[in-house]
């Protein structure tokens, strides 16, 4: 492949936070079954994943059409038949490509994004997860309404200058939200970076959508 054609995103993060967000993966994810990712950008944290985790099935989706090619381009390229073609998936839409997964994934999404974007995941997650299901997040949150740290207060400043809708999320407004679709926070795990992974489950009770 020449570097004219070729269409993959390389993002500097990746390569620093994959092995960490790997092995809480490792811990939470089922052993085997079909994980469904949301937003996965370039594609690389998704065909890191597959190899590593090749027992899943792995569904990368995006909604930009150049973050689909880099997905697709990647996945060309990696050593991984477990992981699929990349789905068009807008997470603030009612239209869901996918009906069913044992698992869903969704790294640095919801503070780039407009709270509809939560809203969206939370709605689709409720939805297409079994009792017991799990959601995985990953990326900066506000604890308790403060931030974990002065660099992640002057990231929340930046994004908000980017786009006023942006911002840094307070983990119990996250939480709250995602009660209101029948899922529970389980744990949370410290990363690098002042980051945290934030693991929730499907209630086994609860059937019923939010309003």
């Amino acid at each position: 492949m020449s570097a004219a054609s070729d269409a993959r995103l390389f993002m500097p993060h990746v390569a620093r936070n994959r092995e960490p967000i790997l092995a809480v993966l490792r811990q939470v994810l089922p052993s085997q079954g079909f994980v469904l990712e949301v937003a996965s950008g370039s594609g690389e944290h998704a065909a890191y994943f597959a190899e590593a985790l090749p027992a899943l099935l792995w569904q990368p989706t995006d909604h930009d059409q150049r973050a689909l090619a880099s997905i697709g381009a990647h996945r060309a390229a990696a050593d991984a038949s477990n992981l699929l073609a990349p789905l068009d998936l807008d997470v603030t839409s009612a239209h869901r490509p996918v009906e069913h997964a044992d698992a869903l994934v969704c790294n640095n999404l919801i503070h780039v994004a407009p709270w509809a974007a939560a809203e969206g995941l939370m709605a689709g997650a409720g939805r297409v997860l079994p009792a017991d299901g799990l959601l995985f997040l990953y990326g900066a949150y506000r604890v308790e309404g403060r931030h974990t740290a002065d660099s992640n207060r002057a990231f929340d400043e930046w994004l908000r200058a980017e786009n006023p809708s942006w911002g840094v999320r307070d983990l119990g407004e996250v939480a709250a939200l995602a009660a209101r679709h029948g899922l529970s926070l389980t744990e949370t795990v410290a990363m690098p970076a002042n980051n945290l992974s934030v693991v929730f489950r499907r209630d086994a009770h609860s059937d019923r959508l939010a309003p």
